[in-house]
């Protein structure tokens, strides 16, 4: 009998021993959804798919959780205003769906065009960066026509005038974009060459070309044309404005290199550089946690210089990657962001 209620025991203590790993990883797995979300939402013009994600969840950049590869339509994650959301709980998780996957407060047939579904952050904040701001390496920028000179000797062209470069076009396009070299990038941990931001102040159409020399005519221009600005094609990649919040596949520790709007701190809403890219896995929509670098000072006891533990400071969210460096919105910031900052992986 005693070896009977030992053996039950020993069993019984190995099936909790079992499931409570298991059980520990449901709830870690859970969904952490925020007192007082709505149960259901109207999704209107302006909304951002990190504002609604928001409503609902802790970390909001756990919304392919919270959407899954919805069925419901096509394309999963595209969401227009008109749209109702529902939260509704599928095999003890928490999900968010389209009412019957075709619920809409407008009785008109559903056309929902791609340029109409909400995007996953302010476009407004983001577009001139997405279409106007490049990144070279530094062949293509040696390789790159440079502009010699204007007509009648003139130093600075605009609108309307004409002007002559040298080199070799990238691509036969008749229409050609003017990019101002604005400064090189090195990684401040390994001192890489990241590469050369580039930010266009005009385009042109190519008149003719005759050895080496080409000939352009400004059509617009937001800046006079000087001498030594390249002549470069627009990007052949589509611009990628539809994303969503996600976490980086992979784990990140980068630095903030630059606030693009040509100062050293940054808040909500600005533009930065880190020095992460898409060979480190990132894609547009990864979100990740900002660090205030520790400050370093020295122990009052031995003199020592120590450095004290960084502090989450905010969000960002990558919206357009490059082989070795990024761009991100800073979407939240709980302190001072500047440059030197570091940039993880959300936990």
């Amino acid at each position: 009998m005693k070896q009977l209620v030992t053996g039950f025991l020993g069993a019984l203590a190995v099936c909790i021993a079992l499931v409570m790993p298991a059980q520990a990883d449901v709830r870690k797995d859970t969904l952490a959804l925020k007192e007082n979300h709505p149960k259901t939402y109207v999704v209107v013009k302006g909304d951002t798919l990190w504002d609604i994600s928001g409503m609902f969840l802790q970390s909001p950049w756990k919304w392919p959780q919270l959407w899954g590869n919805n069925p419901q339509i096509d394309n999963p994650h595209l969401i227009y205003p008109g749209d109702v959301l529902t939260l509704k709980w599928i095999n003890g998780q928490p999900r968010l769906v389209l009412n019957d996957g075709i619920l809409r407060l407008s009785p008109k047939a559903k056309v929902t065009p791609l340029k109409e579904a909400i995007p996953a952050i302010p476009l407004k904040d983001i577009i001139s960066f997405l279409s106007d701001n490049i990144i070279m390496d530094s062949d293509q920028l040696t390789a790159a026509p440079y502009i010699v000179g204007g007509t009648t000797n003139r130093i600075v062209a605009g609108a309307g005038d004409r002007v002559y470069a040298r080199g070799t076009l990238v691509g036969d396009y008749a229409r050609q974009n003017v990019y101002r070299p604005a400064k090189e990038y090195i990684d401040p941990v390994t001192r890489e060459h990241l590469g050369y931001e580039l930010f266009k102040i005009g385009d042109a159409v190519v008149d003719s070309k005759k050895d080496d020399i080409i000939t352009l005519d400004l059509r617009k221009t937001r800046e006079e044309v000087s001498a030594l600005d390249r002549v470069y094609p627009s990007p052949k990649e589509a611009i990628q404005s539809v994303f969503y919040p996600r976490a980086p596949e992979s784990e990140i520790d980068g630095r903030i290199l630059s606030v693009l709007r040509g100062v050293r701190q940054a808040g909500q809403y600005d533009v930065v550089a880190i020095n992460q890219g898409m060979r480190e896995g990132l894609k547009p929509g990864d979100v990740l946690t900002i660090f205030r670098a520790g400050e370093v000072l020295k122990d009052p006891v031995t003199n020592e210089l120590i450095t004290l533990p960084a502090e989450k400071s905010g969000l960002m969210m990558i919206f357009k990657a490059y082989e070795k460096l990024s761009y991100a919105l800073i979407l939240k910031a709980t302190d001072v962001i500047a440059i030197g900052d570091e940039v993880h992986t959300p936990e």
